[in-house]
């Protein structure tokens, strides 16, 4: 007997709540500290809300729910049972240097539930959501997602693919400029590859751009590191060896604008923004469903809190930055030879 349409479809939604579960349970994990508390071995329900200044009946419960999902491994008897992480676990979950450090993203997807009911409200009016209304979770999250990558890759593996550039910068004395900065971890990563270079960062959200000057401080980079409040279309300290705009052109309500002040600040710009299908097509594969689900619940409505956005989306496909760039006034137009999951790198010119 063929299967019922609706029994699978049900399945599938069975599945999914199951996933949100281990998602909102690691969230909790992340915003409270135990995984941090878990690296390195194994502790009791008793130790670990010691250490994290929780209640122990609380700790054990979300304790037995990642052993039963599978991410921590449990030793000793009922009543006497200790928790460490399982094979892999503790890289993903506890490993903020690392790239497959992926804590951050539960997190982020937990501060966008909470906040269906005001994107609600924003479908009804068209007026939006802005991106300073997730508050702390979500800012937080974005840059601890991006870390790594800036920290490990972007000057020994991305920044190679433009080897003009990079030989500037290695020579120096270089300006670089970072739109968009979120975290501050580009303008940071560069600073130490490249000693001789000074950044300008920019960002327009408050709070972010006060977590970006508080990692600047703690990373010793003040000096040649500046983050601004300020819309990089009324900058006006280029020239620029290199202009930087990492995953936000999508965000933008104005691209071809800030484009513009891009190419008008620097003679060559770094684009790198959703690494979608270059069409349309349902169903898509999970980059496109995960692409889509930000896009819904974050980024369409944040982009759609300025008047007359372009709501361009987080599946910003290769199409759509080429004509923005064409619009904007760049002649060179490449995407970059870079191997990334979810991001394509554009070098405009």
């Amino acid at each position: 007997m063929a299967e019922d349409p609706a029994e699978t479809v049900a399945a599938r939604v069975f599945d999914a709540a199951v996933a949100t579960s281990d998602v909102i349970a690691i969230a909790l994990g992340d915003r409270l500290g135990y995984y941090r508390a878990l690296a390195g071995g194994h502790r009791s329900p008793g130790e670990l809300a010691e250490s994290t200044g929780t209640d122990e009946r609380c700790a054990r419960e979300w304790l037995e729910q990642q052993a039963v999902s599978g991410f921590l491994e449990v030793t000793g008897s009922e009543g006497d049972r200790r928790y460490g992480f399982a094979p892999g676990a503790e890289t993903v979950l506890a490993d903020q240097d690392a790239l497959a450090y992926l804590s951050p993203l539960a997190r982020q997807l937990v501060s966008a539930a909470g906040h269906v009911p005001q994107v609600a409200e924003a479908f009804r009016t068209g007026h939006g959501f802005p991106w300073s209304g997730h508050g702390a979770d979500m800012r937080e999250s974005q840059a601890a997602l991006n870390r790594p990558g800036f920290l490990h890759l972007l000057a020994t593996e991305w920044l190679p693919a433009m080897p003009d550039v990079l030989a500037k910068l290695i020579d120096g004395p270089t300006r670089i400029a970072d739109v968009g900065c979120g975290g501050g971890w580009a303008a940071i990563a560069l600073a130490r590859a490249f000693p001789h270079a000074i950044i300008d960062a920019f960002d327009l959200d408050r709070a972010t751009v006060e977590l970006a000057r508080r990692n600047v401080a703690e990373a010793g980079l003040e000096d040649r590191i500046t983050v601004h409040r300020q819309d990089i279309g009324t900058a006006d300290a280029g020239p620029y060896d290199l202009v930087m705009a990492f995953e936000c052109l999508h965000d933008l309500p104005y691209p071809v604008r800030a484009l513009e002040a891009m190419h008008r600040l620097g003679a060559t710009v770094l684009v790198a923004d959703m690494k979608v299908a270059d069409r349309f097509t349902a169903p898509g594969d999970a980059v496109e469903r995960l692409m889509y689900g930000f896009s819904v619940a974050i980024c369409l409505p944040d982009s759609m809190s300025s008047p007359h956005s372009a709501a361009t989306g987080t599946a910003i496909r290769r199409s759509t930055v080429e004509a923005y760039a064409h619009e904007a006034g760049f002649d060179r137009i490449e995407v970059l030879p870079i191997e990334h999951d979810l991001w394509r790198f554009y070098r405009l010119g």
